[in-house]
């Protein structure tokens, strides 16, 4: 180590858990890396008395807000290694001077692939079919086919693009809602109303409206057709919950899956008891591959605001 290092805090779960060879870039160049605790979201307690010291931070999906901050008079980047940063006080980050890099679609392909394998579950009642023989029964639900079945896909990013060909290759006409995407012949872009009225399935790609509402109320699922299926790997407000429950209830959304949530772990289960929802705790982006591209991107853009250039690559 060198002398006088410099701290670099890193806080995603799935680095404190088990490290990453990328850090090694970190260390290598001189910086002292501090980790959070092992495989848990950190508190703001522990972010304060972490933080003193630090120049960088590859952060995850913890809150970031001005009294953390606070205790980071050295801090000069937060880097994700991912692409929200709704968790973080922005304005906060800007006044302290502190940049805020993302990593720009570094795990897009997972959360794309999983949001594909909850629709799959979805339309085929794969976990509530596996519970059942598990536990010494027998329940056949009748399912679905996708193919010719009309996907609507909220948020035409990376993500969304990747969902919408894979969704193509499937059999299924794909739409794409986005105010700020271009529209293109193989995802056509229709306005919100359009894409409910006319989805057998909606999946959610997007960040959640800057007013806090959420996306999908009751009576933006009562245009949705009669039995939608609704997938969320993006944001836990991006749906109203007892809005949707109630929709389940009555019939008329068929089912949902949720990758995200109101805390991790969940504070209110009580709605991810039905069977006719399914919940994964957020593995969207984690795989082998995605948290590789994506420390990767993060350790990168830590060297950029410190040193002006990259790091050698281990």
């Amino acid at each position: 180590m060198h002398a006088h290092a410099r701290k670099i805090l890193v806080t995603p779960r799935s680095l404190t858990t088990v490290g990453h060879q990328a850090l090694g870039r970190l260390s290598a160049a001189g910086y002292e890396v501090v980790l959070g605790p092992s495989g848990k979201m950190p508190t703001a307690a522990d972010l304060v008395r972490l933080l003193p010291g630090c120049v960088g931070w590859l952060a995850g999906v913890e809150k970031i807000s001005d009294d953390v901050l606070a205790a980071a008079p050295d801090l000069r980047v937060i880097a994700r290694n991912g692409t929200g940063v709704d968790a973080i006080d922005l304005d906060a980050a800007r006044r302290r001077g502190i940049e805020v890099r993302r990593a720009e679609g570094a795990n897009a392909r997972g959360v794309a692939e999983l949001a594909i394998g909850l629709i799959l579950a979805l339309a085929r009642s794969i976990p509530l079919a596996d519970a059942a023989i598990k536990y010494g029964g027998w329940e056949r639900r009748k399912g679905i086919e996708l193919e010719g079945k009309t996907l609507g896909i909220v948020g035409c990013g990376k993500i969304g693009r990747i969902v919408a060909t894979l969704a193509t290759g499937l059999g299924m006409r794909v739409l794409g809602h986005d105010p700020f995407a271009q529209d293109s012949s193989d995802l056509p872009l229709v306005p919100l109303e359009t894409l409910l009225a006319e989805s057998d399935v909606i999946t959610l790609h997007c960040p959640p409206p800057a007013d806090g509402s959420p996306l999908l109320d009751a009576p933006r699922m009562a245009i949705a057709r009669a039995g939608v299926l609704i997938v969320n790997t993006a944001r836990h407000e991006l749906i109203d919950i007892p809005a949707l429950v109630a929709a389940i209830d009555r019939g008329h959304v068929s089912g949902a899956a949720f990758d995200v949530f109101d805390a991790e772990p969940p504070l209110d289960r009580a709605h991810l008891t039905s069977d006719r929802i399914i919940a994964t705790p957020h593995i969207g982006g984690f795989t082998d591959e995605s948290v590789d591209r994506a420390v990767d991107v993060a350790v990168d853009n830590l060297f950029h605001v410190l040193t002006g250039r990259e790091g050698a690559r281990c």
